[in-house]
């Protein structure tokens, strides 16, 4: 591994760690880390402060996915040659770990689902798209968005592995998918004991 490509993963996970939820929480005057489910992601926020700011934090963890990503398929084929496809991985699960352990917050994190997008988005756009429909049907259809998320992860291993993608890049993403499933694991219970929130249910930030 060169020192450039070092140093890149090093800023794609400093990218990826960058707490935009928490940031916008404190605007408002509300620390989301404790409140609500104490997530940084996009859900708590929208149920601590509205659709607003958890629109911003969705557009801002989806960026600090996809830019290392893109910037890495400009960057990474003249720094690493044959093997760019399988460095590639390593851009982007960089802000995926990043989001998931923060350095910002003492190494705890969200469950990284919008910066997975980002980074889905700018390794197989197709795929991408895939799991924002299966999102956008389960929420419709359930009002759940860690149901809707947990269907979006699941559905991407699948996808690509029909569509015949690279097999490292199949086993990759379904790897990515099961640590977000894992890190959905209250939300399954909750679902089980049906006393999971629902879209558009607004907590209390004080």
């Amino acid at each position: 591994m060169t020192l450039g490509l070092g140093l890149f993963l090093a800023a794609a996970y400093l990218l990826g760690s960058i707490p935009f939820g928490f940031l916008v929480g404190r605007t408002r005057g509300v620390d989301v880390t404790k409140h609500g489910s104490g997530n940084i992601g996009f859900s708590n926020v929208l149920r601590l402060l509205g659709p607003g700011p958890a629109s911003a934090v969705l557009v801002a963890d989806v960026l600090k996915g996809a830019i290392p990503v893109y910037v890495g398929r400009l960057w990474l084929p003249s720094l690493a040659h044959s093997d760019s496809a399988l460095w590639m991985l390593t851009v982007a699960v960089a802000p995926i770990l990043g989001h998931t352990f923060s350095v910002f917050l003492k190494f705890r994190g969200g469950r990284a689902v919008a910066t997975t997008l980002g980074a889905l988005l700018g390794m197989n756009w197709l795929a991408g798209l895939v799991a924002m429909a299966v999102w956008i049907v389960v929420v419709g259809l359930t009002r759940y968005i860690s149901a809707a998320s947990i269907a979006a992860c699941a559905a991407v291993p699948v996808f690509m592995a029909l569509i015949g993608d690279r097999l490292e890049w199949t086993l990759f993403w379904t790897a990515i998918a099961s640590l977000i499933i894992l890190r959905h694991v209250p939300n399954i219970r909750r679902l089980l004991e049906g006393t999971e929130s629902k879209i558009g249910q607004r907590v209390s930030g004080e």
